[in-house]
């Protein structure tokens, strides 16, 4: 446009003087300027059609890069939306809060072995058990944030009930949360209402996508189930006693504060029913090829002959190659007895084998002792593997494990062996 502008002032000046000098040079020949006069408009005009293409090539390309724009967009907003179903908005009774609704069904199938015969059990999994979620959402100013959470457990046969005197306990349900937080971007935020309580999930950071089976607390998936006497009777002492990763003070009714982030690092505090009160510290951070979380855990449990719980997690990602290491460890310490405590070790590898989504792959092994009973000890070593659809925000998983117990009064039991197949998918 620029070159266009100076062109149209620098001609007319040209001809001027053009025809100035022609006028003297050719004064007695007018066909002669004539012809010189027509030469030069031709020229103008060519001119002006030519800044009148090159101006319809900018606008061309102008709209080009608005639909490349906008096909890049379009292109990440779906990669996000595979990775995790978006909460649908639903209607209110308020219509200044957005009220979303998620949710999840997660089951599976046990085939147990426990020295008395081999039997199939149909749980919900434990892990991550089956619910529905409404989260309200009203943002306050550029930095306040008032949300709302209520989150129903419904499960069918928990898998931390079921057991070979009761393999259909029935339908569970529970508020897992009805919690009320005031977020600031600048001072944290503040949560009062049942939730996780601070110290919760400090001993469960994990990277290998196979934790919705084999985690830290490696007992979830047949927590109910209960170990066989070499005699053939069943003893009292379930899975759920013996394995523990002391994870916290879990879901409790509290008043629950998160300081801001820095340099990865964030502190919680939280204060709960019947005067008990925890601190959770995590981290997560990445660089070099590497990612990697870790947290650590402080409680008060307030139980009886038991003094404070310690507990804490750390998980490293090879993001190139998928390789994965995660550790956990907790521990009770007893007034009277030895400590309560549990250590685990989880190797990974985390693939993309086919389009469908990531598959991963772990071997881990965990120990327990004095969970159950003074003297009780427990070792655990399992394999799976977790195959992520990503379009239907579904996961299937298959697992192998073996529990064995020493029990500390010297009764000889059977080892526990367990196969699961199943299958979680979110909405």
């Amino acid at each position: 446009m620029r070159l266009f502008a100076t062109i149209c002032l620098v001609v007319p000046l040209a001809v001027s003087s053009v025809t100035h000098a022609t006028d003297q040079a050719v004064a007695a020949d007018p066909q002669v300027l004539r012809h010189l006069k027509e030469t030069i408009r031709q020229q103008q005009a060519q001119l002006q059609q030519q800044a009148a293409q090159l101006k319809h090539q900018e606008e061309l390309l102008r709209q080009l890069a608005e639909q490349v724009s906008a096909l890049t967009r379009q292109s990440a907003q779906s990669a996000t939306a595979l990775k995790a179903p978006a909460a649908v908005p639903v209607s209110g009774g308020n219509s200044n809060i957005k009220l979303t609704l998620s949710g999840q069904i997660n089951r599976a199938m046990n085939v147990v072995g426990d020295g008395g015969g081999t039997a199939i059990y149909h749980v919900d999994n434990n892990v991550s058990n089956s619910r529905i979620r409404l989260v309200g959402t009203a943002p306050i100013d550029s930095d306040l944030t008032l949300a709302t959470r209520l989150e129903l457990a419904f499960t069918a046969d928990e898998s931390s009930k079921v057991s070979q005197k009761d393999q259909a306990p029935g339908t569970y349900l529970n508020a897992r949360w009805a919690d009320i937080s005031l977020a600031s971007k600048t001072y944290g935020k503040l949560s009062l209402g049942k939730g996780n309580t601070a110290s919760y999930t400090t001993a469960a950071a994990d990277f290998s996508k196979t934790d919705i089976v084999h985690y830290s607390s490696v007992a979830d998936i047949a927590g109910g189930l209960l170990f066989r006497k070499k005699d053939g009777k069943l003893t009292s002492t379930a899975l759920s006693d013996v394995f523990t990763d002391f994870d916290g003070l879990n879901v409790k009714s509290r008043l629950r504060y998160d300081s801001p982030k820095f340099y990865g690092f964030n502190m919680a505090a939280s204060l709960i029913t019947d005067r008990r009160s925890d601190l959770g510290l995590y981290w997560a951070g990445q660089g070099y090829g590497f990612e990697a979380a870790a947290g650590f855990g402080l409680a008060d449990p307030r139980l009886a002959d038991s003094g404070l719980q310690y507990d804490g997690s750390f998980s490293l990602l090879h993001s190139a190659t998928g390789l994965n290491l995660t550790l956990s460890s907790g521990i009770l310490e007893k007034k009277r007895d030895n400590n309560a405590f549990s250590y685990y070790g989880k190797l990974g590898w985390l693939a993309d084998l086919t389009k469908l989504g990531s598959t991963a792959f772990g071997v881990d092994v965990s120990r327990s002792e004095n969970s159950s009973a003074a003297g009780d000890r427990g070792i655990s070593v399992g394999a799976a593997v977790v195959q992520e659809f990503k379009k239907l925000s579904s996961e299937l998983y298959l697992q192998y494990r073996i529990y064995a117990l020493k029990m500390g009064d010297g009764t000889p039991v059977h080892d526990l062996n367990v196969g699961t197949l199943g299958v979680r998918v979110k909405f």
